[in-house]
């Protein structure tokens, strides 16, 4: 079937800035600490944080996955511009050789943002992506998003 691609675009009253920055800059402590229920911790297996990096997250009890390793290849703070790959994990290896994901954070005319979002689904051979699975993960990204919306606007001093 080949790559599978799909897009969003999310829109927030939350600055450009402090969302890139809970969302990429500093994740790997924020995300743990607003979402615990979801995700235990984040982990950099090697690199410096930057392009290369290869990171572990580890998924909080109960959750379909333990645990994902992604890898950094794009981090441009000046565009607010993040790319990186999931590159392996306990439940889909035997499925997807990876998921890409493009995240371009731009001012909303509001003074919001706009959340711009890609993600490509590489499936191994002999494998067929099913547009469901596709949606219903992105339905799990979209709440997971919500959820740190409503932390950060419910505690506006928050990663300022």
């Amino acid at each position: 079937m080949g790559v599978v691609t799909f897009e969003r675009k999310i829109t927030t009253s939350i600055t450009p800035a402090r969302i890139f920055k809970v969302l990429v800059l500093e994740a790997d402590d924020a995300i743990p600490k607003i979402l615990p229920q979801v995700v235990k911790s984040v982990e950099i297996l090697e690199g410096d944080g930057g392009p290369g990096t290869i990171k572990k997250t580890n998924f909080a009890e109960g959750s379909e996955s333990k645990f994902i390793k992604t890898k950094i290849e794009v981090m441009d703070k000046d565009n607010l511009t993040h790319c990186y790959s999931v590159i392996g994990g306990d439940q889909w290896n035997d499925v997807l050789e990876k998921i890409s994901y493009e995240t371009i954070v731009v001012a909303a005319p509001d003074g919001g943002s706009i959340i711009k979002t890609s993600s490509k689904y590489y499936p191994k051979e002999n494998y067929e992506i099913i547009q469901d699975q596709v949606k219903a993960g992105a339905q799990k990204a979209l709440e997971f998003f919500k959820a740190v919306e409503a932390y950060l606007l419910a505690n506006p001093d928050a990663f300022n």
